[in-house]
């Protein structure tokens, strides 16, 4: 994501962070009885300090099939609410003997809940819908569980105020979830600990378009309605998923290493909306020198005609708010494989992927002959060390500060900073082996550093506490 203060807006750590979420794990023997298995109820969060109520324990997502039947607000002067059937089909599976389950939901009503094929007792509470199954879940039984469900949608804001999630507009919607907002259109495990694969069945009425993540296998028109059908083969985290609807051009072509684009422009937009897209595939290529190669089967923009305000770096098929800048698309590009195939494994890690996507746009300016990464640097350091910039925690700047200014600045500064103390050869080989190591998974600050510890050969400890774990400006 592009700053919401700027105008443009399992490995090892994660396998600490997975016991944190299941609490304790598999099922144990009952007492007394060393035969039978206790059942337990999976937790309502997966363990994410700042968002606790993300996610949910016992539960493993390997693929959502998402059926949305979406019809847009009426003309104006009416409120800004569509309304929304669907049916998700979700394969889980059991990472602990359950006898209750929780999903994400919140703002639309479940009013059917299927266990392989038979009809479950449910509750919805705010922000869950919780399914006791029968018989019950056995660990690492795979069960496809379906949700029919639906509603009115809205106008959803985050802890900040924020418009995210199903953001509905005059001619569709915009869909964008960082960070927890893939709750407000379809039932998951809303944490990037649990990656999934993807399908999408987009309804929509005739002549506007529906655009997802993946790859477009086709769309057909019936009765004044097309259903626009996505495949999203990748291993994804929810907040990077988008099921997005409005006026649309769909523009197909190729980046010189074979990467299939489309981009969805509202057909609204002057030209000069959407002209630096056609850097993407060179951005590709750039990218694909430092980090290897793309990690994903497809790749596009998403330009809406909105009042969202910030761009998104949505799995394959990034997101901008009424333009896409060429220093925001470099911002969003990069994200694909720093952020998208490595993602955070708790939120607090949110430097890994802003810190690291801020320096590639540095560095896509020096390449370009604009700006180098050293100047763009120097300028970062010449804030005073009064300023209130230097008053936060990068590696714990809280749930409110995600996306403040410091957090993408001091990030890229910090990566500045290592590639100066560890040379360029260390350096470059870190954000390779960086990609490679943790691609399709998640990773925390603590296997960033190791890394680059690892790599370099040196004692990286003061150098990292200094940068990310004090508020004080660094002075080396």
């Amino acid at each position: 994501m592009v700053g919401r203060t700027q105008s443009v807006r399992i490995v090892t750590g994660v396998a600490a962070v997975l016991a944190l979420a299941v609490g304790q794990g598999g099922a144990a023997a009952a007492p007394g009885d060393p035969g039978s298995p206790r059942y337990t109820q999976g937790s309502s969060g997966i363990g994410d300090l700042y968002f606790p109520l993300t996610g949910n324990g016992g539960i493993d997502v390997t693929h959502y099939d998402l059926t949305l039947h979406y019809t847009p607000p009426a003309a104006a002067p009416a409120p800004l609410e569509g309304t929304l059937r669907a049916t998700a089909t979700i394969d889980v599976t059991p990472t602990q003997d359950l006898d209750q389950f929780n999903l994400d939901l919140r703002g639309l009503t479940a009013t059917r809940v299927l266990v392989d094929g038979k009809a479950m007792s449910f509750t919805q509470v705010p922000n869950e819908l919780v399914v006791t199954p029968r018989p019950k879940l056995k660990t690492n039984r795979p069960v496809k569980v379906v949700v029919q469900y639906g509603g009115t949608t809205t106008r959803p804001t985050d802890i900040e105020g924020v418009l995210y999630g199903w953001v509905t507009t005059r001619d569709g919607a915009m869909v964008a979830n960082e960070p927890e907002g893939a709750a407000t259109w379809y039932p998951v495990n809303d944490h990037p600990l649990d990656k999934a694969t993807y399908d999408f069945h987009i309804t929509v009425p005739e002549g506007l378009v529906a655009v997802a993540n993946g790859n477009l296998l086709g769309q057909k028109t019936t009765k004044g309605w097309t259903t626009w059908n996505w495949d999203a083969p990748d291993l994804m985290a929810s907040y990077l998923a988008t099921a997005s609807v409005g006026n649309f051009e769909l523009r197909s072509y190729s980046a010189s290493n074979g990467v299939p684009i489309i981009d969805a422009v509202d057909r609204t937009l002057p030209a000069s909306a959407s002209e630096a897209l056609a850097r993407q595939g060179e951005m590709i290529g750039y990218f694909e020198s430092l980090f290897g190669s793309y990690p994903f089967t497809s790749f596009g923009a998403i330009v809406d005609n909105d009042s969202v305000g910030y761009a998104l770096e949505t799995q394959t098929r990034p997101i901008y708010s009424r333009r896409a800048r060429e220093s925001t698309v470099a911002h969003e590009t990069a994200h694909q494989w720093v952020g998208n195939a490595v993602s955070p494994a708790r939120w607090q890690d949110i430097w890994l992927n802003e810190g690291w996507a801020s320096y590639s746009e540095w560095l896509w300016t020096e390449h370009r002959g604009i700006a180098t990464a050293q100047s763009r640097f120097d300028s970062v350091m010449a804030t005073p060390a009064t300023d209130d910039f230097w008053n936060l925690v990068i590696a714990d700047p809280g749930a409110m500060n995600l996306f403040d200014d410091p957090v993408y600045d001091r990030g890229a500064a910090t990566l500045h900073a290592l590639r100066l103390k560890v040379g360029d050869a260390a350096f470059f080989k870190i954000a390779r082996e960086w990609v490679s190591r943790y691609n399709d998974s998640t990773a925390t600050t603590e296997d960033f550093q190791a890394l680059s510890q690892e790599i370099s050969g040196q004692d990286l400890s003061g150098f990292f506490d200094v940068w990310l774990r004090t508020k004080d400006k660094p002075t080396s």
